[in-house]
């Protein structure tokens, strides 16, 4: 019988069994996420579901121990998605691409290969000359989260964290109004027959208005400072209610200021640094008890009295005004923020290992090229340049010049 089938096969009158599917890798593209070195930061840029379809679509991914339990995903997690965990930062280092949310240290640096590509958070107020100088001696494509766009001109990192840190702000401000912390023992909102809590947004960006949602759904009053009417008529439009809105100039803000329980900053940096707009005079008159929170502290903050506090540490007292002033709130809820970080990065590194590599993404896609700051050695951020006095390169010539 089986003499016969197989006679039958050679003539081809029965088709022979098709041969099992097997995955093949995209270029061998190789993904390490290393611990973050911080207390301060509990987020990881890709989750176990996400390091799953990226080992199912070929790629490798390296995970160092440990680095996903401050958003509550074990090692175990990583590992049954494909990830191989490791021990040593070295060896996450050590990958063709890197992904952490922290700047890398200068020892973090000195342990990347040399020409690898780094996509993490810049925190430009945190670094300094010789980081720059660390990347370029490793001649390493440095990707900031911050620049990085999307295919519409959006900010789709800056986009996320801002909505996580609008909508966490008026949780925290509730905390350290209430008796239990100190403050001025308000509920955050109003209650029948009892006033509502006066909150005052400077800005009218991503954080404004999900700060300004949040408090508009506790029942709070709200005015909302920015000096360009477009973003204030929009986020009118966003909140679908009339709300106050006004131009920044001081005397209004002051008048607000004076009567305000809770205060945001939450002015967008432009041109790299945020303009100073609450004087330490105009902090010095509001009442006692009140509470700021900078949301942008990260980028000089935009209220004279701000100075950059942390998790552990979070508030202090100026004027007899709380200052709460922690740059990455997105941190408080680092397991929602690590999916909404991971749900922009997948399909990114994705597209990377389709074509080959960081280089082939920066020269193919505008939209990618916008996050670079350092590439082959050299810096291309005209920002970082001015700030820490050196040279740079404009990016479109130096990819022209590879052919």
């Amino acid at each position: 019988m089986s003499t016969q089938i197989n006679e039958l096969t050679a003539v081809g009158l029965i088709p022979k069994e098709s041969p099992a599917k097997v995955k093949r890798g995209k270029g061998g593209l190789t993904i390490g996420i290393p611990k973050e070195q911080s207390d301060e930061e509990k987020r990881i840029v890709l989750t176990p579901e996400a390091v799953g379809l990226l080992t199912n679509n070929g790629l490798n991914v390296i995970v160092e121990s440990g680095a996903g339990l401050a958003s509550k995903f074990s090692d175990q997690d990583f590992s049954d998605a494909g990830a191989k965990v490791v021990y040593s930062s070295k060896e996450a280092f050590q990958s063709e691409v890197v992904l952490k949310v922290d700047a890398p240290s200068l020892t973090e640096i000195e342990s990347m290969n040399q020409g690898a590509c780094l996509i993490s958070a810049l925190q430009i107020g945190k670094q300094n000359k010789e980081f720059i100088e660390a990347l370029n001696a490793k001649k390493i494509t440095s990707v900031a989260f911050e620049y990085l766009e999307d295919k519409v001109g959006g900010m789709p990192v800056v986009r996320a964290m801002s909505e996580i840190a609008g909508s966490t702000v008026m949780l925290i401000a509730s905390e350290y109004l209430s008796s239990v912390n100190d403050g001025k023992g308000l509920i955050m909102g109003g209650v029948t027959g009892v006033p509502p809590t006066q909150v005052v947004i400077i800005g009218a960006g991503t954080v404004a208005e999900y700060a300004a949602r949040t408090a508009l759904g506790l029942g709070a009053n709200i005015k909302i400072f920015d000096n360009h009417i477009y973003k204030l008529r929009r986020l009118k439009q966003l909140l679908g209610q009339q709300v106050y809105t006004s131009t920044i100039d001081n005397l209004t803000l002051t008048q607000a200021l004076a009567e305000a329980d809770v205060v945001i900053g939450a002015l967008r940096a432009e041109k790299g640094r945020n303009k100073v707009v609450v004087s330490e005079e105009m902090v010095a008159n509001m009442m006692h008890g009140s509470i700021i929170i900078d949301v942008g502290i990260d980028q000089g903050g935009c209220i004279e009295t701000a100075q950059m506090t942390t998790h552990s540490d979070p508030v202090y007292l100026k004027h007899d005004i709380i200052h709460y002033c922690v740059p990455n709130i997105a941190s408080r809820v680092s397991r929602t923020a690590s999916y909404s970080l991971s749900n922009i990065f997948t399909p990114i590194v994705l597209q990377m290992a389709d074509l080959g590599g960081a280089e082939e993404m920066i020269f193919n896609y505008r939209w990618f090229l916008r996050g670079v700051y350092t590439y082959r050695g050299s810096l291309t951020n005209a920002y970082l340049a001015r700030k820490f006095d050196l040279t740079h390169k404009e990016l479109q010539l130096l990819l022209a010049a590879r052919y």
